[in-house]
């Protein structure tokens, strides 16, 4: 689809432009929107349609303001962002006026519009200037300070108000359509595979935004060694192994009460939202789990979503063939309720291991879909009533299990019709998942351990036989 990037100095509302485009208000926006220029910093692409065209649209992070130590890797991110859209908006801060740091935004703009209208053939730059915060008909004669800036019409818009966004995407749609003939068509997207959505989730500072940039081979996402640089969750299409993938880099998680500030706190918020839009998480982390390693994976397990554990940073490990083993052993006896979970040990910086992400998710991926015939459950069952020993109550009543059915999948879902639900304690039902994944396992002829609902939680419920609703 075609790509429109929203781009401008920091604090002129491209954040609150971009989520008004994609539609996205209240509780699900998507782009953290703050007074304190300089949150957005890494690019955000969210879908949008209009009058029927489908597009991407380009969050950016403020550039050619205050200098900071993030402001080499926002402005190197936006020149990327220009290389691959087909057009860009400006946003002006209608309540402010042009500034010198407009004026060198536009500077950039014109020279890329030139190359980008030579290029395509095209005479008109493919670039529209919106002068944002004109929350009031009144106030539209500010906008015509934004002509000065040499970039063709200005549309008046206010963000916060929804005003002049029409004019503005009916101008942004007719460049689209003059170059309709240089874009790529989506019809073959109906018929592709399902999309795998991966969240990269972890502590801050392990390591995840260096991952995403391996994985895709090229710097998407901004990297530096101060924790908490990233503060949106950044979704990126990608094709790898073969199959579509949406990956979502997340802010750092960590406890609300080392958070010092309401952005931390929204990035920690968006991360939680990620993990559960996602199918997988990948869980990164840069050496024995902590504590709060186990805090997300518990959640992940708690969403029913699936789970990669990739210890990042190997490269600086000693290469000995048995730090893996001792490593695997250590994170299995400190995360007990995930044996389950494959681990992988990888290096963002090196590249050891990372080609084997997208093959570890994409088969965690297909295994919360996956289903055991109702036959093979109740040989299991009728297995588990011969030789295991089943609980019983105080009164000595024991457990009598009818029949079960797989209910549901994303995860694996089973109910089992039993006598009494109440007999059942977690023991038992932590020995019949156990033996649902060694089943399910043994249905694939899974010889690696990766096959059955490895990387797939598994739940179980217990319905008394004859129960309403059951």
């Amino acid at each position: 689809m075609p790509i429109v990037a929203i781009v401008g100095r920091p604090n002129v509302g491209k954040s609150s432009l971009f989520n008004r485009i994609i539609g996205r208000e209240g509780p699900t926006i998507k782009a953290i929107v703050d007074g304190v220029p300089g949150v957005t910093r890494d690019l955000l692409y969210g879908e949008a349609e209009w009058r029927g065209k489908s597009f991407y649209v380009v969050d950016t992070g403020g550039i050619l303001g205050e200098q900071t130590e993030f402001s080499a890797g926002i402005e190197a991110s936006v020149r990327r962002a220009l290389t691959e859209c087909d057009v860009a908006v400006m946003v002006v801060d209608g309540a402010v006026g042009v500034t010198g740091a407009d004026e060198a935004v536009a500077d950039l703009l014109r020279r890329w519009g030139r190359a980008k209208a030579g290029g395509g053939g095209n005479k008109t730059p493919p670039v529209v200037v919106a002068v944002n915060k004109i929350d009031d008909p009144t106030h539209e004669p500010r906008a015509a300070e934004a002509y000065k800036l040499g970039l063709g019409e200005v549309y008046p818009v206010s963000a916060t108000h929804a005003l002049g966004i029409y004019d503005l995407m009916d101008a942004v749609c007719s460049i689209l359509s003059e170059q309709e003939g240089e874009q790529a068509s989506n019809e073959d997207l109906a018929t592709a595979s399902p999309t795998v959505c991966a969240a990269i989730v972890g502590r801050p500072n392990v390591g995840k935004s260096s991952l995403l940039n391996r994985l895709l081979g090229s710097e998407r996402a901004l990297v530096s060694p101060i924790a908490g640089t990233t503060r949106d969750p950044v979704d990126t299409s990608a094709v790898l192994d073969g199959r579509n993938f949406r990956l979502i880099d997340t802010a750092g998680l960590r406890r609300k009460s080392r958070m010092d500030s309401d952005v931390e706190y929204y990035s920690f918020v968006r991360a939680l939202s990620a993990i559960d839009r996602a199918d997988v998480a990948l869980l990164v982390m840069d050496g024995p789990c902590s504590d709060f390693d186990k805090k997300i994976a518990a959640r992940v397990a708690e969403k029913g979503r699936g789970i990669v554990l990739a210890v990042n940073k190997w490269d600086a490990v000693a290469k000995a063939n048995k730090n893996g083993d001792a490593m695997l052993k250590k994170i299995r006896e400190e995360m007990p309720f995930m044996t389950w979970a494959p681990v992988l040990f990888v290096s963002a910086l090196s590249g050891r291991g990372v080609n084997k992400i997208a093959g570890a998710v994409l088969r965690v991926f297909e295994n919360r879909r996956r289903r055991i015939p109702t036959a093979t459950l109740n040989r299991l069952m009728r297995d588990m009533m011969a030789f295991d020993r089943l609980p019983s109550d105080k009164r000595g009543r024991a457990l009598k299990i009818s029949y079960c059915v797989q209910s549901g999948v994303e995860p694996p879902t089973f109910v089992f019709f039993v006598n009494d639900p109440d007999i059942v304690d977690a023991a038992f039902e932590n020995h019949v998942i156990k033996e649902l994944r060694s089943l399910a396992a043994a249905l694939e002829g899974d010889a690696d351990g990766q096959g059955g609902f490895s990387g797939s939680p598994v739940r179980v419920f217990w319905r008394e036989k004859g129960e309403k609703g059951a």
